[in-house]
């Protein structure tokens, strides 16, 4: 099992090209909170990165930096520059006729490409939405993710036909590349989220086991008999990456499997509780109103609303 994959693929973790930026000279442009991920990935020239309570971080060419959603940052010329709101029209404008977005006065030697990435809404697994802190690769340390940056690069420089679904591929790579990268290098570093749990082989292969199996009734123990190791061993590796025990982490992940599920087809809910791992349509129900404060029926037509809406406007 490939943990990161199927929680990617399940949460709808998506990206899109967000700006190629341009700039020379002294400029700074500050980045209110955004909901999405962003990945700051510097091509050419160094860029300085702001974010309130942290020492700035100088990023290289080669370079790539992961912020979490909603996280307000800064990118400068240097440590100290006095950075202007970003102009999200101008942007729109620019990515819309496939330009780059210029900053500053002088002739450009810096160049970054921002990427987005959006996470499902009815998934609660925290992928990217938990990073304690900005998750930094240098350009050593990525060398895969180099070459698929001058892969997007290219691409963007002579559009043709099928850029936009290669673009679209190439941003969503470069997400797991990027994450691999830094796992490797970082192998001792506790982040507090989700992705830093990944670096402990316990918690890893409990995870591995879970998302393997969603459906199998699963509790600390059984769950620590699978990964070799003893009860208080694994609640305790569990609650130091995740900050949750396995139980609890058990029943998010299937009311999160249950929600998408819920939502994007017309399964029964008593198929649904069954194949995400409840005895009965009872016991799924009671978790599922704990968990998203309402029973899964009524959670199935608050969502039909939601997306008719639109349409009933229109």
């Amino acid at each position: 099992m490939d943990v990161l994959a199927e929680v990617l693929r399940v949460s709808g973790a998506r990206g899109a090209l967000g700006v190629v930026l341009k700039a020379g000279g002294t400029w700074g442009m500050w980045l209110d909170s955004y909901p999405g991920a962003a990945l700051h990935v510097v091509s050419r020239g160094t860029v300085w990165l702001h974010v309130p309570g942290e020492k700035p971080l100088r990023v290289r060419a080669g370079d790539a930096v992961l912020m979490a959603p909603g996280t307000a940052h800064g990118i400068a010329s240097a440590a100290g520059v006095t950075m202007g709101s970003c102009d999200r029209e101008a942007a729109a404008r620019a990515f819309g006729a496939g330009r780059a977005l210029r900053l500053g006065s002088a002739p450009a030697e810096t160049e970054v490409i921002v990427l987005h990435y959006e996470q499902d809404p009815e998934v609660s697994t925290p992928v990217l939405t938990s990073l304690a802190r900005p998750m930094h690769v240098t350009a050593d340390q990525n060398a895969q993710f180099g070459r698929t940056v001058e892969l997007l690069t290219a691409e963007l420089a002579q559009p043709q036909i099928g850029t936009t679904a290669a673009v679209n591929s190439i941003v969503d790579l470069l997400l797991v590349q990027f994450v691999r990268a830094w796992l490797a290098r970082h192998p001792q570093e506790r982040s507090g989220s989700w992705l830093g749990a990944m670096r402990d082989p316990v918690v890893r292969d409990a995870l591995a086991h879970v998302h393997a199996r969603p459906e199998h009734p699963w509790t600390t123990e059984t769950l620590a008999a699978a990964t070799s190791v003893s009860r208080a061993t694994l609640s305790r590796r569990f609650r130091a990456a995740l900050g949750q025990t396995p139980g609890a982490y058990v029943t998010q992940w299937r009311v999160d499997l249950a929600s998408v599920r819920l939502r994007d087809t017309d399964e029964p809910v008593e198929s649904i509780s069954g194949a995400v791992g409840y005895a009965s349509p009872h016991a799924f129900s009671r978790a599922f109103r704990r968990a998203r404060g309402m029973p899964p029926g009524a959670y199935r037509s608050r969502l039909r609303r939601r997306a008719d809406r639109p349409a009933a406007n229109g």
